[in-house]
């Protein structure tokens, strides 16, 4: 019995640990830029055990004032067009990739901005049980804490857009030598296209199927309310 208590005493202590550390972390990031994510660390992990890439880690933040009103504009319309409107789950697009990986389709997922953000600051890379239940408890953390313009601010800078570009900075700089100030409508879009695998595309070599996808997107953001994001 007291080793059941001993145990169930350091199980409480760790998850009351947990908890603080994971509020203590949203409200930190809340004001300051995040600045180091565990799938960036991975990535440099994983570059210098490759002997014919260079590790490489660029990432320039930026306020969401700093970026050009079409860089919100074009995630929202490419990856989650009810963004101002959930808080943190679009449960009609989880339960259509349900239906549809339940019929033994191409594996479709439904991750919101939120959850996007969720995962990649505080989470590492998996499709295990456990890492899907944080992903939902920081996201959780995440609406009930920051603001959408906050959000968004932040998936715009740490999310990763090229191979070791992290952020819409990053990624402007090193695919159009301009400020993400200064993205165009097209440019915008085009970063947006690639968001699926940044790795395998690129906006500097589109292929054709990225052109026709950054063409969806340009015609999904006329149609939709500006997000009022960005300068």
């Amino acid at each position: 019995m007291k080793i059941l208590r001993r145990i169930w005493k350091i199980l409480w202590k760790s998850f009351l640990w947990f908890i603080g550390l994971s509020f203590g972390l949203v409200i930190l990031y809340r004001f300051v830029p995040v600045p180091i994510t565990p799938l960036m660390v991975i990535r440099v992990v994983e570059q210098s055990f490759d002997s014919e890439k260079e590790v490489r880690l660029y990432k320039d933040w930026i306020t969401i004032e700093e970026m050009s009103r079409h860089a919100p504009q074009a995630v929202v319309a490419a990856e989650d067009q009810k963004f101002l409107d959930h808080r943190g789950f679009d449960f009609e697009a989880m339960e259509k990739a349900w239906e549809s990986n339940k019929k033994g389709n191409k594996i479709r997922g439904a991750s919101t901005i939120s959850q996007q953000t969720a995962k990649n600051v505080f989470l590492w890379p998996s499709r295990s049980y456990l890492r899907k239940g944080l992903e939902a408890y920081f996201t959780f953390l995440i609406e009930l804490i920051w603001p959408k313009e906050r959000i968004m601010e932040v998936y715009l800078n740490v999310i990763e857009m090229g191979d070791g570009v992290y952020g819409i900075e990053a990624a402007s700089q090193t695919f159009y030598n301009k400020k993400a100030a200064n993205l165009s409508k097209g440019q915008a879009a085009m970063i947006a296209a690639v968001l699926p695998n940044p790795r395998r595309w690129s906006p500097a070599r589109p292929t054709a199927y990225i052109q026709s996808r950054q063409g969806w997107i340009m015609r999904q953001m006329s149609n939709l309310s500006p997000t009022g994001f960005g300068q």
